[in-house]
């Protein structure tokens, strides 16, 4: 069973229907005595990363999902999810304090040179870590669905499963362990979307 974090994100829904088509037994939690016995966990997210953390802070599942991380269980972070696993974010002066899984800090995609800011739209992905067990089978240079503005920059490069290139190369995907996490959005990338959340749902039968 994956436990889907509910903190009221927007994409919650579609993440959730993306799932059980990927063959995934799903509870949808919003305490964290609901994430006790699950098998792994999932945090979506769409929009502000302030508010995503201090919607997971008022409903108790900030710590929790700390501490279902420090379990060993596999976790998987998607878009503002995947930056709430790092130290902090310079999105409009935030304060809130990201859940420190991952040391670095999330950026602001600069407009300089005509660049549109966000990134809407399909863009591909540079597998630079083949290893990484949700992207089994699936081949460099494939397509996902990207909608940001912000993205995370890892102190520690290594941990980079996939590099995208929109203006500038970031991290667009990371693994550490039992941790995964993607700035695009699987749920809305249609084949090699399922194809990565059947990956991760795989992992929650060994």
């Amino acid at each position: 069973m994956i436990a889907l974090l509910d903190y009221g994100s927007g994409n919650l829904r579609s993440v959730h229907k993306a799932l059980l088509k990927a063959g995934a037994t799903v509870r949808i939690v919003q305490r964290a005595a609901e994430m006790a016995d699950a098998h792994a966990a999932v945090l979506p997210g769409v929009g502000a990363f302030d508010d995503c953390i201090q919607a997971l802070q008022r409903q108790g599942l900030l710590e929790a999902s700390r501490d279902f991380i420090q379990s060993g269980r596999p976790f998987l972070g998607i878009c503002v999810g995947y930056q709430a696993l790092f130290d902090k974010s310079e999105e409009f002066n935030s304060r809130a304090a990201g859940l420190g899984v991952f040391p670095g800090r999330v950026v602001r995609f600069s407009a300089q040179g005509g660049l549109k800011v966000p990134q809407i739209g399909w863009n591909q992905l540079e597998i630079t870590r083949p290893d990484c067990p949700i992207f089994r089978g699936i081949p460099s240079g494939s397509y996902v669905y990207f909608v940001h503005s912000f993205f995370p920059k890892p102190a520690d490069p290594s941990i980079a499963a996939t590099l995208t290139t929109y203006g500038e190369t970031f991290a667009s995907a990371v693994w550490r362990g039992n941790v995964f996490a993607t700035q695009f959005h699987p749920e809305k990338s249609q084949t090699i979307g399922l194809r990565l959340l059947g990956n991760f749902v795989e992992l929650t039968e060994k």
